[in-house]
């Protein structure tokens, strides 16, 4: 049976993030006896390779030589800064900030690094002369004010601080961040009624954001009862049940114990500032900006028991697994995030290719909890992406398990069982799952479209099923892998011309898809465009395909689809089986 494609969206398999390597390296560049313009031009040329590939190391090595060659050319200290500061070369970044600032002297990020050297040095006005100096926007001037209202508070000016931040003007956005740290800065200074209104304001403007919740309740755990402060903690839950430091406050908080300040220094309050807006920024989009303000953070406060998961976090992002391992691997063993940090060690140590490692990581948490729910998801995921199936069915098993009452969020549980049962064999055991996900979530188009392609690949419930994928590609009009299976589905029913119109669309989407240029190959054969099928074919075997359907692809290159073997067209008189 042909297997339904998946939307891309959802694909599981973590994949190796591969890292592209010039030929030559630089210091056979830099040791080349002539032509030094050429030395340049290629470093150069290298450096913005390696940057746009996101390979920091090689440009900050590439950008190193070209500094040794061209010293004093602003373009190239101004990218070496950058690389190395991405990379968290901080003391290296200092000194380029420093030459920066000589030949460039409102550079913003070198300004805002500077301040935050300074900060850590609690040279405070040296930080402000910084920030002054610096370019503004809208990030730009938000980063400065709260930094400057930090240093205030770091020399004694608790109500400087507070001013200064009141009286910046900008976007609706500015207002959470306002009240969160003008009531962090009055907490830390001692002000305990001005701080408990700024960071109740903040709770309403942001109810959603985990700092904002802890402060306050923080605040309150110190100030009013631990019955408030538990009461604050649960309304946040109901946003994000079950997180690991809440679970932890609640347990402290339950046995009488008082919350500290969520910060109590200028460079803890600065740090936070970096954290904050550089944790946004890399979920927004801003991944450049975010990797500046999030090593800034993690350099200025090492402890900060969020920065470092953020920075770690946008690695993955990146597809740089191995940076990501190395951050969670500093979270420490007593901390309440350090669970979480080793779920997604082992995440990215499979995204490595050390799927084993991975595995024994996952199943020794397992064994330390049995009923660690994101642990053994972690691990249904992985042993699904590397094809093993009948082992993902029966981890997916055990998640389910521990859901009392499954609801909506639970769908994709049920789907990924239903996926792996299908795979391995267990068509009804599959088809159950995959109505309980449809039940539990009737709109979700990967499920209407597995459910429905298997059905009509099957010869059952052909018009419900032909229904369904029609349905999700409705929901989904852009998704290439469910017009394929709409596309496809035409095509097993011998729909062929149907089948040449949704799979040029699918191609269209995803050129660059193996197996959908396979298919479009195969329906342009029925409907006689055989040098069209041809090329398409061409195309798909030049898109590495899987082993298997290269074999297959060659041979229909060679001597026309008939020469594999082909599923005979799904006919409508077999509509009467049962299964559905």
């Amino acid at each position: 049976m042909k297997i339904p494609r998946l939307s891309s969206s959802v694909a599981l398999a973590a994949g190796l993030a591969a890292v592209l390597h010039l030929a030559l390296p630089v210091t056979a560049r830099a040791e080349a006896p002539t032509d030094t313009d050429l030395t340049i031009s290629g470093s150069y040329l290298a450096a913005r390779f390696a940057s746009a590939e996101r390979d920091s190391d090689a440009a900050v090595t590439y950008l190193r030589n070209l500094l040794r060659l061209d010293p004093r050319n602003a373009e190239v200290i101004e990218r070496a800064f950058f690389a190395t500061l991405v990379d968290g070369q901080m003391d290296e970044a200092m000194k380029l900030a420093d030459r920066l600032v000589k030949v460039d002297r409102t550079n913003r990020i070198a300004r805002l690094a500077l301040a935050v050297k300074a900060i850590k040095k609690s040279q405070y006005q040296t930080a402000r002369t910084n920030l002054s100096l610096s370019v503004r926007g809208p990030i730009g001037d938000l980063t400065a004010t709260l930094l400057a209202a930090w240093t205030f508070y770091g020399s004694g000016n608790t109500k400087g601080a507070v001013e200064l931040i009141d009286r910046l003007q900008g976007p609706d956005w500015y207002a959470p961040l306002k009240a969160l740290h003008t009531g962090l800065i009055l907490d830390a200074a001692g002000n305990k009624k001005e701080a408990g209104k700024r960071l109740a304001e903040a709770v309403k403007l942001d109810p959603g954001s985990l700092r904002t919740a802890d402060a306050y309740a923080r605040w309150l755990s110190r100030n009013e009862n631990d019955a408030a402060a538990i009461a604050a903690l649960s309304e946040f839950e109901k946003a994000m049940p079950n997180h690991p430091l809440v679970a932890a406050e609640m347990k402290e908080l339950k046995a009488g114990k008082a919350l500290p300040p969520l910060v109590t220094t200028a460079q803890e309050g600065s740090a936070e500032v970096l954290y904050g807006l550089g944790a946004t920024l890399g979920r927004q989009g801003g991944e450049d900006l975010a990797l500046v303000y999030l090593q800034l953070a993690t350099w200025l406060d090492p402890e900060h028991p969020f920065a470092s998961l953020a920075l770690a976090d946008l690695y993955e992002q990146l597809k740089q697994p191995q940076k990501a391992i190395a951050l969670y691997e500093t979270v420490p063993a007593g901390s309440p995030l350090r669970r979480n940090a080793e779920v997604q060690l082992a995440i990215n140590l499979d995204a490595i290719d050390k799927p084993d490692e991975a595995r024994k990581h996952l199943e020794d948490i397992i064994a330390a909890d049995p009923k660690d729910l994101e642990a053994i998801v972690a691990l249904g995921r992985i042993q699904q992406s590397r094809k093993m199936f009948a082992e993902c069915a029966a981890t997916y098993g055990k998640a389910i398990d521990l859901i009392t009452t499954p609801g909506k969020g639970n769908w994709a549980l049920f789907y990924f069982r239903g996926i792996c049962n299908e795979r391995s064999k267990n068509w009804p055991a599959a088809e159950a799952d995959l109505k309980k996900a449809l039940e539990l979530n009737p709109d979700q188009p990967q499920v209407l479209n597995y459910l429905g392609y298997s059905w009509v690949d099957q010869g059952i419930n052909l018009d419900q099923g032909l229904d369904m994928i029609r349905k999700a590609v409705s929901l989904r009009p852009d998704d290439g892998p469910i017009v394929d299976s709409l596309g496809w589905a035409y095509y097993r029913l011998g729909r062929y011309d149907e089948a040449v119109n949704e799979l040029e669309r699918a191609v269209e989407l995803m050129p660059q898809d193996p197996v959908i240029n396979d298919h479009l190959g195969d329906a342009y054969w029925k409907v006689g465009r055989r040098l069209e099928a041809g090329f398409q074919w061409a195309h798909a075997r030049d898109l590495k395909p899987a082993p298997e359907d290269l074999a297959k692809i060659v041979k229909k290159i060679d001597n026309g689809l008939d020469a594999v073997d082909q599923p005979a067209p799904v006919r409508k008189a077999e509509d009467d089986k049962k299964g559905g």
